[in-house]
């Protein structure tokens, strides 16, 4: 509170009391005159205090400093002081403001969803970074022009107009292959909000989803149809001969043997996709895995082919053994299936400062280049009607795909139409632990 009558009144005492004591010393005249001269430099006082803070208040070119203010004297020093008390928590409440503002600012700008903000006539306000990205919009150019002029998707002027229905609104730039879904929110009074998010990811979720249904579907309903073909041949036939009867038994569990397959590849991708990373706390030998799936591949190839094993490294690698020797036994089958009689497969396991290489390459027909980024998609297949010959279930490669990647590894592809195809698993140094240097080894 300011201290204002008490020195005013001790002002007016001083002034009076000197014009008593003029008048009695100096005449009645004199004391009028200077009682007139003590309110003419008390008023002066006073109007040039006024002026200064009038000045203060509102500025000629832009906001003065605190220490412009006289120091005063009186009533007035309380005065100024009260002042610059208020401007020093103005300028506090002023900074606090604008530390909220830049956290608002960078907790919008972290959002996930595009948020554009609309006045009345539907002009832009503000937006932040997000629906930049989403929009092409720009924060300080754009604002103040109608949205409708910055974003001309008729779809969305439409939804803009008649946006009383509760359902967002699902734009797709098929330039992009960007899918937004847009929602128009009511905020405030006569203010409106865009909240955008970007479903593309999900979008090719659903469709992968779709796809993977399908595909199981199809794959599931070919020899389930077989059997329950040949099974209705069998009750309509009681009297068929033994040989034609031993055939077809023989078809029911090859086809029974593919759809148990098939099952078993969806189980394990199922567990790869679910399960933790391995640890580091499994070791096994890399030669002793590659042997044990070469022994299973000869086995499925039943000397039609020439299986090679070459260039090991005597190391043991750290991770999940049986994740491992599946994704080698996939890719000797794959390559036992595609390689024509007589042709020839080779193992190598090579290791470098760097990785472990293990590589399958054939003698097969080769793939061309436009299918080798989606080789590891499940159910892709680059001839569908010889993989079905072969037996295959679409699994195999993304199975391999699964193993590595849970291993911090990855798969690379080298293959050309009729020059055979190499799949060389790349294992992280960190993952292997090597014994002294290489041995050739042909096998």
């Amino acid at each position: 509170m300011v201290i204002f009558w008490p020195p005013v009144l001790f002002r007016l005492a001083v002034v009076l009391a000197l014009a008593l004591a003029a008048g009695f010393v100096l005449g009645e005249t004199w004391g009028y005159l200077t009682a007139i001269a003590g309110l003419l430099v008390l008023i002066g006082l006073h109007l040039y205090y006024l002026r200064r803070v009038t000045a203060w208040f509102a500025p000629q070119g832009g906001e003065p400093d605190m220490t412009e203010l006289p120091e005063g004297f009186g009533a007035w020093e309380s005065v100024f002081q009260a002042l610059r008390l208020w401007r020093r928590r103005e300028r506090e409440q002023h900074s606090e403001l604008e530390r909220m503002f830049e956290r608002f600012m960078e907790a919008a700008s972290a959002l996930p969803d595009g948020i554009v903000i609309l006045d009345a006539a539907d002009r832009v306000e503000w937006c932040n970074v997000r629906a930049t990205e989403h929009f092409g919009l720009n924060a300080a150019r754009d604002r103040g022009y109608s949205v409708t002029n910055l974003i001309r998707h008729p779809a969305f002027i439409e939804y803009l107009v008649h946006s009383d229905t509760a359902d967002p609104l699902v734009l797709a730039d098929e330039a992009s292959g960007t899918v937004l879904s847009v929602q128009l929110l009511p905020f405030q009074q006569m203010r409106r909000m865009i909240v955008s998010r970007d479903i593309s990811q999900w979008r090719r979720v659903d469709a992968m989803r779709q796809d993977f249904i399908a595909n199981v579907s199809h794959e599931m309903r070919t020899p389930l149809t077989v059997v329950a073909g040949f099974l209705e041949h069998l009750a309509d036939s009681p009297d068929m001969p033994p040989a034609e009867r031993a055939r077809i038994a023989q078809t029911m569990l090859e086809q029974s043997r593919r759809m148990r397959r098939l099952i078993d590849d969806l189980l394990t991708l199922s567990k790869l996709e679910t399960q933790e990373a391995p640890t580091l706390n499994e070791a096994f030998s890399v030669a002793d895995l590659i042997d044990e799936a070469v022994n299973e591949a000869r086995t499925l190839s039943a000397t039609r082919h020439t299986i090679a094993v070459r260039s090991l490294s005597p190391v043991e690698i750290r991770g999940a053994r049986e994740e491992i020797r599946s994704a080698i036994e996939n890719l000797l089958s794959n390559a036992v299936r595609y390689t024509p009689e007589g042709g020839k497969i080779e193992v190598t396991g090579l290791c470098d400062a760097d990785a472990l290489r293990i590589g399958v390459s054939d003698t097969g027909p080769g793939i061309a280049v436009e299918h080798l980024p989606r080789l590891t998609e499940r159910f892709y297949r680059v001839d569908k009607s010889r993989s079905r010959e072969t037996g295959g279930t679409g699994l195999g490669l993304a199975i391999v795909k699964h193993v590595l990647v849970r291993h911090g590894g990855r798969l690379d592809i080298e293959s050309q139409p009729g020059a055979g195809s190499t799949f060389t698993m790349v294992l992280p140094a960190a993952r292997v632990s090597q014994d002294a240097g290489a041995i050739e080894a042909d096998k």
